[in-house]
């Protein structure tokens, strides 16, 4: 790992650069197995349970009329591809944005 000396009011700080590309994995793979928990819980507990667990998930949002039980397979495929490439994103911009501050400071 690369570290980074900065300089601040009356002391030395050593600042650490994240690494862009594993840090979006890390995002990444953490955004598809949510969502494969997700599909899970649909899977196993059936549309009430869902209902009741997502509603208590999205702090009291009614989700009856939009839930979906019956998602075919390549859905299935096709958002968790989708999560990950959204989480991997995310976590590339984030670490970008801290080693850019970071790089400034220096």
């Amino acid at each position: 790992m690369e570290t980074k000396t900065i300089k601040a009011v009356g002391r030395t700080l050593e600042m650490t650069l994240i690494e862009t590309r594993r840090f979006g994995l890390a995002w990444g793979l953490t955004g598809a197995i949510l969502y494969l928990g997700c599909v899970l819980v649909m899977w196993t507990v059936g549309k009430e349970s869902s209902i009741l667990f997502f509603n208590s998930l999205l702090h009291g949002i009614d989700v009856a009329s939009i839930i979906r039980m019956d998602v075919p397979w390549w859905e299935v495929v096709m958002g968790v591809i989708e999560i990950f490439i959204l989480g991997w994103l995310t976590g590339a911009t984030i670490a970008s944005i801290y080693n850019y501050s970071i790089v400034r400071k220096g």
